[in-house]
């Protein structure tokens, strides 16, 4: 019963626009469009998901979570499945799941290594995936030990048809 990778539309399901191209906090510029927000030093794979370092090397510990543009696409988020600590993950293969109010969708590992943490407060509140998803809603953590095949944020724009 799980779906493929969602197939992104910015053009679907466009909700009110964020408030701010940048942010202050940080310094990160970021590129918005449709809802779609994507930190600038950060790194997607094809299948939505992110790693919250564009310089990540193997021996790296990141956070994995999805981007807006897939969280967009689900709709309602109200179910993650994730690997326990300790697992072994390879970049591109499934290893849990998504569930909203529109469908079950196949997580997608964008880097391998081992789970060192996942994000208990999910359990209690996996709706956060829609309304913060480079933030509390993130996934899991993981010690890189091979990059997948990752894009930059400008890159990742351009396969979503997102304009920067």
């Amino acid at each position: 019963m799980t779906a493929s990778p969602p197939t992104i539309d910015p053009n679907n399901d466009v909700k009110d626009p964020p408030s701010a191209a940048t942010s202050a906090d940080n310094n990160v510029k970021e590129i918005v469009m449709s809802n779609v927000s994507l930190p600038a030093d950060y790194l997607y794979s094809s299948d939505h998901e992110w790693i919250d370092n564009d310089a990540a090397e193997p021996g790296d510990t990141v956070r994995v979570g999805i981007t807006h543009v897939a969280a967009d696409q689900l709709g309602e988020i109200v179910y993650v499945d994730l690997p326990d600590v300790g697992t072994e993950i390879e970049a591109g293969e499934a290893f849990g799941e998504v569930e909203s109010t529109k469908s079950v969708s196949d997580i997608f590992a964008p880097v391998s290594g081992e789970v060192v943490s996942i994000n208990e407060d999910l359990g209690d509140d996996a709706g956060v995936i829609n309304s913060d998803p480079y933030g509390d809603g993130w996934l899991y953590e993981v010690r890189i030990s091979d990059l997948g095949e990752l894009l930059d944020q400008s890159a990742y724009a351009v396969e979503n048809d997102i304009d920067v």
